[in-house]
């Protein structure tokens, strides 16, 4: 068993300089790169568990490791009854951390985006310079993929990515920030005729949808899965997250209150519109959707309650507080 010789030395060591990373890989790399001194990698891995006192409660006890700074305790084991594999897949928010202030762009749906919708919010963003920018789902139309009857007429996936670049490229010149792309129903459309029309490719880096956002989009953030995003004690979802979507019995951000409970707020609806209720507590909650920032009268809907618009939020250093900033956009004006 190892004591503390040579060997938990070079394991010390190795644990300053990677304090968070899991045992295994770090004996791996330790082994890697001294295969004189460790006999294998198992050998390295015990070097390890000596010194974070894993190697039993005798160990443990031992003043030497009690008092050691590597000292962990042992987790409770992850599968003690040895149940079968599961396909369970995590699901956390994506938690936003070290901006101050993030404007958000909800339904742009290029290559259908408004231009003077879209100026009116780039003009109001040069002003309040925002560090971060959250495009916030369905930035991408993706029409030609849609499993509805498609309008031949209209552009390919191909031009609409090139237009979306070119979009991109603007509001990294322009903001000169950070830059979100959270994934919409409409940019699932790409994953589900993937599934439907080339199941062979799934899985294959170059046709996942991520890359190719990448590949356009330098320095992009892709927050998918119909992750919920959290900017202190706001959150945040596109709205098709829930399944059949968030209905509105008065208006959309009521109905995100009925199914979310919390401060948050969602796009999707093509709306702006705000709900306040306090909790028995007095906590109060308020929940926002936000104007889209596309096309008013497609052919599929030419008529609609939808509004052009945009939010804007700031973030308290205290990683709690935040103020929501919901804005209507009317014939390019902000009003």
């Amino acid at each position: 068993m190892p004591s503390n010789n040579g060997n938990s030395l070079i394991a010390k060591n190795y644990r300053a300089k990677y304090p968070d990373m899991p045992t295994k890989k770090l004996a791996r790399i330790m082994y890697a790169e001294n295969n004189l001194t460790f006999p294998n990698e198992e050998g390295a891995r015990s070097s390890l568990r000596y010194i974070e006192g894993k190697n039993g409660g005798t160990h443990r006890a031992k003043g030497t490791i009690k008092n050691s700074e590597f000292l962990k305790e042992e987790p409770r084991p992850y599968n003690p009854y040895n149940l079968p594999k599961s396909d369970e897949t995590a699901f956390e928010p994506y938690i936003f951390k070290g901006h101050k202030k993030v404007l958000i762009l909800s339904d742009i749906h290029v290559p259908y985006h408004s231009i003077d919708a879209i100026t009116a919010a780039l003009q109001y963003a040069k002003k309040t310079k925002p560090d971060a920018l959250l495009l916030n789902g369905d930035t991408i139309d993706c029409h030609r993929l849609s499993r509805f009857i498609k309008d031949p007429k209209k552009r390919n996936f191909k031009l609409e990515l090139d237009t979306f670049k070119a979009l991109f490229d603007i509001f990294e010149k322009e903001l000169k920030c950070k830059i979100y792309f959270k994934i919409g129903n409409h940019e699932e459309r790409y994953e589900h005729f993937l599934y439907e029309k080339a199941g062979e490719l799934v899985g294959i880096e170059e046709f996942e949808f991520e890359n190719i956002i990448k590949a356009r989009a330098r320095g992009v953030e892709i927050i998918g899965d119909k992750r919920p995003m959290k900017l202190n004690n706001l959150w945040g979802i596109h709205g098709h997250e829930y399944v059949g979507g968030i209905s509105a019995p008065v208006n959309p951000a009521r109905g995100l209150f009925l199914k979310a409970k919390v401060s948050t707020f969602q796009g999707h609806n093509h709306q702006t519109s705000e709900h306040t209720e306090p909790t028995l507590t007095g906590k109060m909650v308020t929940t926002w959707s936000l104007g889209c920032l596309s096309e008013l009268h497609p052919a599929y809907m030419p008529l609609n309650k939808w509004n052009h618009g945009f939010a804007e939020v700031d973030l308290d250093p205290n990683g709690e507080d935040f103020e929501f900033n919901n804005k209507r956009i009317f014939k390019g004006k902000i009003v």
